[in-house]
């Protein structure tokens, strides 16, 4: 992110006293792992996020049940309704979509349908609550669900504030009507993964810094209400901003922004890039991650212009997006590019400053230090055998950090992501990440039996007995004394 200072919103309170658009982009952009409940007197939603992407939804409002939702969207008659819930009634342990299965009422791809659609649904609808306790607790996510969402926080949001009608509740939300409205210049919220109508594009292109909420109004040939609900559409999601608020956290970090080096158009113009080539260079770029200098990454000159540095940023950004990764089914994805990402601005954040980018450019001529003249393998060994020595002492933390460096200098060594994938197994609501760093570990070493036995002790953790059975049978058809796997198999059995 941008250094930029936002005021946080509190992970506890009424959902009358904040946004809960901006709640979910402060969640997504920390990355946090835990669940968003929004209780009211009548019943309790609630939304689980993994490294700040929302992931299921469930709520105790009966027509928020999947059979309630799949009979309003077509998908089920009454009678057939009324069937399955009189067998869900008798019977323990089977849940309603499975039985509606058996009975040949829908099929397995209609229930894969019919379960996201009621996630969305559950999302969409605790956007127009305009009472109520929320709370975001962090900690592990429930292990039950198989069927997950797969969309972005920014999509999720622009769906659920379209359905908000209360011109009272948006007026007071957004910035007063003589506010002057801008692009955002944070890449993460510019260039999020978003689907805006061509409505939405032109009101956009109104927005220029210079004409107020009003003004951009009265501009537009939509009504009063419709112009501002699309202003607010746009604002929540962060693509747009108050320009005083803007340029008085500019003014708190001493960042003298460049105008007009955001352009719309840039914003607008979508990626043609086939997923197999973004791929080819996330993979390259993030290999090379641990030895690239920062004007390399930004591929700037030493004494390129602030604003060719910016232009680059921006370009890049978009390019290596953190939501790219929506249209992979490789887990490592979203890792690598949240890494790039990461770089990148961390580039960007000191190239920017004259100050700070001589003293950078500076640190490169000067001699090097005994530990600077380590290569990048030797420096990926050291934070491994830290991340190790912290990992004994119960530091789990600690370890995480020393062991995501080592697979950072090193990417192709397995055994650094397999001791990744150990560290974040012991730690609370780091269970997907375990799983995710060991797909990248097997995926360089496949006929390691360790580590498809590692991948069945974290799904047992999980609660995924048959994830768990398959990975232990894997590990026992590459070495069929491997006792781990054999324990592991029979626990599965229990």
């Amino acid at each position: 992110m941008l250094e930029k200072r936002t005021m946080e919103i509190p992970a506890k309170g009424n959902i009358r006293d904040i946004s809960l658009a901006r709640l979910l982009v402060q969640l997504n952009r920390n990355r946090r792992i835990g669940t968003l409940s929004l209780a009211t007197a009548s019943c309790t939603k609630k939304m689980y996020l993994s490294e700040g992407d929302v992931i299921f939804a469930s709520s105790t409002y009966e027509d928020d049940r999947l059979g309630a939702m799949l009979l309003k969207a077509g998908k089920i008659t009454v009678e057939q309704y009324d069937k399955s819930v009189e067998i869900l009634k008798s019977t323990k342990g089977k849940r309603h979509g499975a039985i509606l299965v058996e009975l040949g009422y829908l099929t397995p791809k209609d229930l894969f349908w019919g379960v996201k659609y009621q996630v969305k649904e559950i999302i969409h609808s605790m956007f127009v609550i305009e009472e109520g306790d929320y709370e975001f607790c962090e900690g592990e996510l429930p292990t039950h669900e198989v069927i997950t969402l797969r969309m972005s926080v920014g999509n999720l949001i622009y769906a659920g504030v379209n359905k908000i009608v209360n011109w009272t509740r948006i007026r007071n939300e957004m910035p007063h009507t003589d506010s002057v409205l801008k692009l955002s210049e944070d890449p993460l919220s510019l260039f999020q993964d978003i689907e805006l109508t061509p409505q939405d594009k032109k009101i956009l292109s109104l927005v220029d810094g210079k004409r107020t909420i009003k003004e951009i109004i009265d501009s537009s040939w939509l009504g009063s209400f419709e112009a501002l609900k699309v202003l607010y559409v746009l604002w929540s999601i962060g693509m747009i901003e108050d320009q005083i608020s803007a340029e008085e956290a500019a003014g708190e970090e001493g960042d003298a922004t460049t105008k007009d080096t955001v352009n719309l158009n840039d914003v607008l113009t979508p990626l043609s890039e086939e997923d197999e080539i973004l791929l080819k260079k996330v993979d390259e770029i993030y290999s090379d991650l641990g030895s690239m200098t920062m004007t390399e990454l930004l591929e700037v000159e030493g004494r390129s212009d602030s604003e060719t540095i910016k232009r680059n940023y921006y370009r890049l950004a978009k390019e290596f997006h953190p939501d790219r990764y929506f249209s992979s089914t490789d887990p490592s994805v979203k890792i690598k590019l949240t890494a790039i990402f990461d770089a990148l601005t961390k580039a960007y954040n000191i190239l920017k400053d004259d100050r700070k980018r001589d003293e950078y450019l500076a640190s490169l001529l000067a001699p090097k230090q005994k530990e600077g003249a380590l290569d990048d393998s030797l420096r990926a060994d050291e934070q491994f055998r830290e991340g190790v020595a912290d990992f004994k002492k119960g530091d789990f933390w600690s370890a995480i950090d020393k062991f995501k460096w080592a697979t950072k200098m090193a990417p192709k060594n397995a055994q650094y992501w397999s001791y990744l994938s150990l560290a974040c197994s012991k730690v609370p609501g780091r269970v997907k990440e375990a799983e995710e760093a060991l797909f990248i570990a097997m995926k360089l070493d496949p006929y390691n039996a360790e580590l498809h036995s590692h991948l069945g002790l974290v799904y047992m953790k999980a609660g995924l007995k048959k994830r768990a059975y398959a990975a232990f049978q894997k590990a026992l058809k590459i070495d069929p004394k491997n006792e781990k796997a054999k324990k592991g198999l029979d626990s599965t059995k229990e």
